[in-house]
């Protein structure tokens, strides 16, 4: 009975690579050999139920370690906005849900596409502080992105694009929006009139609907 212990706690180890203590495994087998010696005593029934109880739950308590020690860690690579081409590394505005959760999988959270989905649906990432709004086809990035901008205007003044962007095509109170080759880029502004918010999307200022 030793040799069968031994054996298989050795392959259980080799096969996960996880459980440090082979002679915790080793226990429990020699407890299940026991327990069917006992199970031939009719006196022993109730000892042999909380017996089986007991190493039941030891056993289910090794499997779930197993499975979370396994549990792999969802990597995204390092986003860059291009605001002048309208892509994030190399996903266009008007990519679907799949293409952007393949290609940057740590979302946060996402939504298919259809009619009730909240707007329009989508590929989130809150803790990089940007959005795609694929139902929308527009994308959005906070002040607190975790990436690269192109062209340094989140947190710029008001009125120091024009050497990238030219004149805004239509001017608000809070924001000014111009035309790029691909569609539209809007630039929101704080209190203090700094940027504070971006989208661009491939839509014109006609046809755009944006979630608010």
């Amino acid at each position: 009975m030793y040799s069968i212990e031994k054996t298989v706690s050795k392959k259980y180890i080799n096969n996960r690579g996880t459980i440090r203590d082979n002679g915790f495994l080793a226990r429990i087998l020699h407890g299940m050999t026991s327990l069917a010696c006992e199970s031939r005593n009719p006196l022993n029934h109730q000892t042999l139920f909380m017996k089986k109880t007991i190493l039941l739950a030891a056993l289910i308590i090794i499997m779930i370690n197993v499975k979370a020690q396994l549990k792999t860690t969802t990597v995204c690579p390092a986003m860059t906005v291009d605001l002048l081409d309208g892509k994030v590394n190399d996903i266009k505005i008007n990519f679907t849900v799949g293409q952007i959760k393949e290609r940057l999988p740590c979302f946060t959270s996402a939504e298919e596409e259809s009619p009730t989905a909240k707007c329009g649906g989508g590929v989130f990432y809150k803790d990089r502080d940007i959005y795609f709004y694929t139902g929308r086809d527009y994308i959005e990035i906070g002040p607190k992105f975790k990436g690269k901008i192109s062209i340094p205007i989140m947190g710029a003044n008001r009125n120091s694009h024009f050497k990238w962007l030219g004149n805004p095509k239509i001017k608000d109170v809070t924001w000014d929006a111009y035309a790029t080759s691909y569609g539209l880029l809007i630039l929101y502004y704080s209190s203090a009139n700094k940027v504070n918010k971006i989208r661009f999307s491939n839509q014109s200022a006609e046809t755009i609907k944006l979630c608010e």
